[in-house]
């Protein structure tokens, strides 16, 4: 991450220095292309076992449901960029509007969801749980949503707007529903911890109520994609990697609680404990 920030500061401030846009543009290829030769170098330094592992998750990702169950936005600009030969010609706004960039980003905005849909359909494959199911229509509401927003980006009508509202408030709706008491197991009338859960990990409840309320806020980050606000070129790329930096910590965010109640429900089902008992006897001692 220090390294992708730093990147960024350097390119706008070559951009504002008034370099020439082709050789600016050329900074974030050269990260990338870094990365991703880093990821597949042959030789066993830097992690090659972790790295060889990263690329078989990714696999089986894009090729769901076909791999059992062992994650991307933001891509139609680098896409593009790769694909469409805008390096050669140097057309910046071919990145930004017409049809290849109206087709990058309806797949870009398809895929995960999609891959993820399938890894569902594969888990009600072979566990025959409906719940599986039922995750995976979290997962097409958020296909929908995704899909009509991109549409209302580059077609701005009253009707499309009406369409955006009610596809992703129900997304949204699923999507907290499915957080809070599938993935979290809060929002329990019954439990002894009002409104959470009868076993917690943290001794403060207070900081389960303020991260509920924070989820909340950052499910509904997807109102700036609709607002249009009047900014610059550089403010507004600003304002979608504070975006994009907040939905990686809504992720973490979400995974600490998920694995919290994992590991509840394992404990309660006598499939682990909570903790792990020394080969020695505790006493007190002042030394």
């Amino acid at each position: 991450m220090t390294t992708v920030v730093g990147a960024m500061v350097v390119h706008l401030l070559l951009k504002a220095a008034g370099f020439s846009p082709t050789k600016i543009d050329a900074l974030p290829a050269i990260l990338l292309m870094s990365f991703i030769g880093l990821l597949i170098w042959p030789f066993d330094i830097f992690y090659r076992p972790t790295r060889y592992c990263f690329l078989r998750v990714i696999r089986n990702i894009v090729c769901s449901p076909f791999y059992k169950i062992p994650l991307l936005r933001h891509l139609e600009t680098t896409s593009c960029n790769l694909l469409g030969r805008v390096f050669k010609t140097h057309h910046p706004e071919a990145c930004h509007s017409g049809r290849l960039y109206m087709e990058i980003t309806y797949i870009i905005s398809f895929l995960p969801y999609y891959w993820r849909a399938m890894q569902c359909a594969r888990r009600w494959f072979d566990d025959n749980d409906v719940n599986h199911l039922a995750n995976m229509g979290k997962y097409v509401s958020a296909m929908v949503a995704a899909g009509a927003r991109v549409t209302y980006s580059r077609q701005s009508d009253n009707l499309w707007f009406a369409i955006v509202i009610i596809t992703s408030v129900v997304a949204t709706t699923y999507q907290l529903y499915w957080d809070f008491i599938k993935d979290w197991g809060f929002l329990n009338p019954k439990s002894r911890n009002p409104w959470l859960r009868d076993d917690l990990v943290l001794k403060k409840k207070s900081i389960y109520y303020m991260s509920i309320a924070l989820n909340i806020v950052l499910r509904v980050t997807w109102v700036e994609t609709i607002m249009h606000f009047k900014v610059g070129h550089v403010q507004s790329r600003m304002l979608e990697f504070l975006l994009a930096a907040l939905e990686v910590i809504r992720r973490g965010h979400w995974n600490f609680y998920r694995l919290e109640n994992e590991h509840l429900n394992n404990v309660g089902h006598y499939r682990a404990v909570k903790t792990v008992p020394l080969p020695f006897r505790e006493t007190d001692s002042d030394y």
